[in-house]
């Protein structure tokens, strides 16, 4: 059953009497409904192109955030072969939140590192809603540093509404260990490319996201917080979210014209969650493309390339 967001409600009508008339014809052998409901196929194909040629920012948060969107875990499964998954920050314990491994893209190792959020209540209870915990960034500074110990590209999945605020994850250090990704992340002299296929939340997913290339799904976002947050805090109500996701500037479009992004990768028309294995297909053509880029640099070369991508953020923007 397919899950429409509220600004598909009139897209669900239109496909669910589509639906409607041919589960009428499977019950009745007699009747012939294909040319009405291909009428309501072609209504339905032509409101959705309406819906989604121009998103509102707010829109695009909503679609980033939809439950049947491919998470780390799809991609990883399609892309990726060979997948040995690493766990623990030989600390404290194993986050299920942060999902990372040896692998192979191709025939070309590397080591892939992602936020996972779950698919089922389950799952997301278990994965914490794709925020992890201190030992989830002190796991990926471990295999960051494998990584960089074997000459290794590290691939990161961002997908987090942002890392965990619980008490016991600020006792265990979580504002040290995002700061710590963070500054591993510029430190390994190995190609590090980072792809936002959802949410990309505050400081987050900053830890997996200092990157050489940087590449956002067309509906994906990215900000300092999000825009329930926002509106909270500057105007003391959740409800101009709104307001805020257009003051944000959270969208792949925006952050392209910044130059905190790199390279916007397209979804199928109505969102990834409508063709999924056409989306996964799609970020791995563009992480084997950012990964060829920053084949021949040497160490030295990818760690200033890093430094002054982040030193130049914005100066793009301005310039314009």
């Amino acid at each position: 059953m397919t899950n429409y967001l509220d600004f598909e409600k009139p897209l669900a009508e239109i496909e669910g009497k589509a639906e409607e008339l041919r589960a009428l014809a499977r019950a009745n052998e007699e009747m012939d409904v294909e040319d009405e409901a291909g009428a309501l196929d072609r209504k339905a194909a032509d409101l959705l192109r309406d819906l989604y040629k121009d998103l509102s920012p707010w829109r695009k948060c909503q679609v980033a955030r939809h439950p049947e969107r491919p998470h780390c875990c799809d991609y990883i499964e399609a892309l990726f072969k060979e997948y040995t998954p690493l766990a623990g920050d030989r600390n404290f314990a194993d986050d299920h939140s942060v999902m990372g491994g040896l692998a192979r893209l191709g025939d070309r190792p590397v080591m892939v590192i992602g936020h996972e959020k779950g698919n089922d209540t389950k799952s997301r209870i278990e994965r914490n809603f794709g925020m992890a915990r201190p030992e989830g960034y002190r796991k990926a500074i471990r295999l960051m540093e494998m990584a960089h110990k074997f000459g290794l590209p590290v691939v990161t999945l961002v997908d987090t509404p942002g890392a965990y605020p619980g008490k016991g994850a600020e006792e265990r250090g979580q504002s040290e260990a995002i700061a710590r990704a963070t500054e591993k992340c510029l430190q390994i002299g190995v190609p590090l490319v980072s792809v936002i296929i959802g949410e990309g939340g505050s400081g987050g997913a900053v830890a997996f996201a200092s990157a050489n290339r940087v590449a956002m799904l067309e509906n994906s976002i990215y900000s300092v917080i999000s825009p329930e947050g926002c509106a909270s805090i500057l105007w003391k109500d959740a409800e101009k979210m709104r307001e805020a996701a257009e003051a944000l500037r959270l969208t792949a479009q925006d952050l392209t014209k910044l130059g905190v992004a790199d390279r916007i990768i397209n979804e199928p028309m109505g969102g990834a969650h409508r063709d999924p294995a056409k989306t996964i297909e799609a970020v791995g053509k563009a992480i084997e493309a950012m990964i060829s880029e920053l084949d021949a640099k040497t160490p030295e070369a990818l760690i200033k390339d890093r430094r002054d991508k982040f030193l130049n953020i914005g100066a793009k923007g301005l310039a314009a």
